[in-house]
């Protein structure tokens, strides 16, 4: 069989981030073909001939590796196993060595669903890399022993030093931290960091069944939750993420969530970053902040983000990017006295997460006061689920042809100022409301983001739209 035919007809799509599908649809062969040719495009571009391999907790997760792992030696590649880990992890010590890596993991997407991500030695790899993979025409081999090998433990500790170097001494000493675990990733090596960074940490929600945690679309269970949690037990912070811990969410000390793209722009602030590239669809608070030489906005996913970080660094030596979800990507190695955070440009929930904690604790500030002083610009967000893709595409193809009949349909009061088609619709309204319609690259979802000058009025602007979208559509 050749892999390309095998990949033709698996049911399964490059996204906005990795390969995703329904887990019924990884089969072995799938995964190997995948694994086969990715791994033939690095052999060819690259010379690898090892690669790096871990995944989440989902449960389909460790038998897709090991479907990747006999793939990639009957191939003759040698196989790191570094287990359950964090993405950031995983793509950091595959930096460092100088090889390719595959990590299996669906992210925040339901439990029967999953997906592959892949990375060059240098990083993420991109939208031509993904075409690449498509079209590699080869054998799949004989997958003999479909196992994984020894774990390594390397990439784990590598990650937790990166934090704890950067942010010397014990800067959270005294805070105390409510850690919400669920199934994510990085539960343990999460706590490792915030504990040897002198946190108190009180362990929440751990979960041995997987919880698909969204931190675009947060729940008001989870919203509830927090702030329960919060009083409970007088936290200072509250932290989690999705499931392979490249995204985060964290809670002030009144259990209240930061928008990732606020979090996003707190942290680049405190990193003194210069120059940022981010999707549309993020809060514009980071121009109005006026703290950026320079912003560059892109269409959502990280291999966007990516490409325009590239041009950045050409011109600016701090360049970053994050994404509305939170995961933030440091395009470039930043320096501080004698310590050095290399360049990690893949999204990451510890840096932004780590870096406002330990800005409102070196101010002796509570987390609220850091948002305080910022532009009010204020972004919700929420998702129709089981919503089929080509209804999401044929209603915005008729909507952005005639922007003005999605107003009138949506019940929008206020006239339209302008459109961006960067990424779905967009659409800025003479009162500077913008509402943004997308269909997921990763799912049936249609996602709905609404910035206004109150937080009270996006969400009431969000349900309003979402509520007029499941009329219209009868779902």
């Amino acid at each position: 069989m050749q892999v390309d035919l095998i990949l033709k007809h698996s049911n399964v799509a490059f996204g906005t981030s990795g390969a995703r599908g329904l887990v019924e649809h990884f089969t072995d062969d799938v995964c190997a073909a995948f694994t086969v040719a990715f791994l033939s495009l690095m052999r060819d571009q690259e010379g690898a001939s090892s690669v790096a391999i871990g995944f989440d907790r989902r449960p389909s997760s460790p038998a897709m590796a090991a479907a990747c792992t006999a793939a990639a030696r009957g191939i003759g590649f040698e196989v790191t196993d570094y287990g359950v880990l964090p993405t950031p992890a995983l793509a950091l010590q595959a930096m460092i060595d100088g090889v390719p890596a595959i990590m299996i993991t669906g992210s925040h997407i339901p439990f029967d669903r999953n997906g592959i991500k892949f990375y060059r030695p240098q990083g993420e790899i991109t939208k031509q890399d993904e075409q690449a993979i498509l079209e590699v025409s080869a054998p799949l081999p004989e997958l003999n022993s479909v196992a994984r090998g020894p774990e390594s433990d390397e990439a784990r500790t590598r990650y937790i030093a990166r934090y704890v170097e950067w942010f010397e001494g014990k800067p959270l000493a005294g805070k105390r931290v409510g850690l919400y675990q669920h199934s994510a990733a990085g539960r343990d090596l999460n706590a490792q960091v915030l504990e040897a960074l002198g946190a108190d940490v009180i362990v929440l929600g751990r979960s041995e069944q997987f919880v698909p945690v969204d931190t675009e679309a947060v729940s008001e269970e989870d919203r509830l939750q927090a702030r329960q949690w919060a009083r409970d037990h007088n936290l200072d912070a509250l932290l989690t993420t999705d499931g392979d811990g490249d995204r985060p969410l964290l809670a002030d000390e009144r259990g209240e969530w930061l928008r990732g793209d606020i979090l996003g722009l707190l942290c680049a602030r405190e990193l003194q970053i210069q120059a940022l590239a981010v999707p549309v669809s993020c809060n514009t608070a980071i121009e109005v902040s006026g703290v950026f030489n320079k912003v560059m906005r892109t269409r959502i996913g990280s291999p966007y983000v990516l490409e325009d970080m590239a041009l950045l660094s050409d011109q600016y030596d701090r360049v970053a990017g994050f994404e509305a979800n939170g995961g933030f990507l440091l395009n470039t190695t930043l320096e501080k006295g004698d310590r050095r955070m290399t360049a990690l440009p893949t999204r990451d929930a510890l840096l932004p997460a780590l870096s406002l904690m330990v800005a409102a604790s070196h101010r002796q500030q509570p987390l609220s006061a850091l948002v305080a002083d910022l532009p009010e610009r204020y972004t919700a967000s929420d998702r129709l689920k089981a919503f089929p893709v080509e209804h999401s595409q044929s209603l915005l193809a008729e909507w952005s042809a005639h922007p003005r009949k999605m107003c009138h349909t949506l019940g929008l009061k206020d006239a339209l100022h302008e459109t961006d088609m960067t990424d779905g619709l967009r659409v800025t309204l003479e009162n500077g409301d913008i509402i943004h319609l997308r269909p997921s690259g990763n799912a049936p979802e249609l996602r709905c983001y609404v910035e206004s000058a109150s937080w009270e009025k996006a969400q009431d602007q969000v349900a309003h739209v979402l509520s007029r979208l499941r009329e219209i559509s009868g779902i």
